[in-house]
């Protein structure tokens, strides 16, 4: 699958290269680590990535998890981030969580905030989710704009929320809901 915006690709895991992911990864690994969790080495191969892509292929057959890497539409092979859909439930609660993350060369462009709003519309849309949440660190300022930006509300502090590179780390709580389902 792949979804467009003006300037990007957004492609499932069945759409990308391992090595491609990989290049994007060992890219920008100094600059997220602060981001992230600690990584084995074995994290910046393709191989590593290989296997993951095929989870994350599963987890789209079982409606369980989207994720959509992102890539400008000049070079479909350049992988400058990903957004994702994970934990997606449905029935009463119609929820899931957001998770992105962009190339460090490719900040302040307005990438990020275009593929968020696309997910968004295709998680509210072409699947029927009625309540999205994501949760960014207090210092992630650049995640606080794009969150803000595309709608999502700041519902408060989850305290010691995500262990990230080996800290117990705050986490604001944003939550975005479908409107038109109410």
């Amino acid at each position: 699958m792949i979804l467009e915006t003006d300037r990007l690709f957004l492609l499932s895991p069945d759409s990308v290269d391992a090595g491609d992911v990989a290049e994007y990864v060992r890219r920008n690994r100094d600059f997220m680590r602060e981001f992230e969790p600690e990584r084995e080495s074995a994290y910046y191969t393709a191989e590593f990535h290989r296997e993951m892509l095929e989870r994350q292929a599963q987890e789209w057959k079982e409606q369980k998890g989207y994720r959509f890497y992102i890539a400008p539409k000049d070079d479909r092979h350049l992988i400058m981030g990903f957004v994702g859909l994970s934990n997606v439930v449905m029935g009463a609660f119609c929820s899931c969580f957001i998770g992105c993350q962009l190339d460090k060369d490719h900040l302040r462009q307005g990438f990020m905030t275009e593929a968020v709003n696309e997910v968004v519309r295709y998680a509210f849309g072409s699947l029927g989710l009625h309540r999205i949440e994501g949760n960014i660190m207090p210092r992630n300022k650049a995640s606080i704009g794009v969150a803000l930006k595309c709608g999502f509300v700041n519902e408060g502090l989850s305290k010691k929320y995500l262990k990230i590179n080996g800290v117990w780390e705050d986490h604001l709580h944003f939550v975005r809901l479908n409107e038109e389902m109410e």
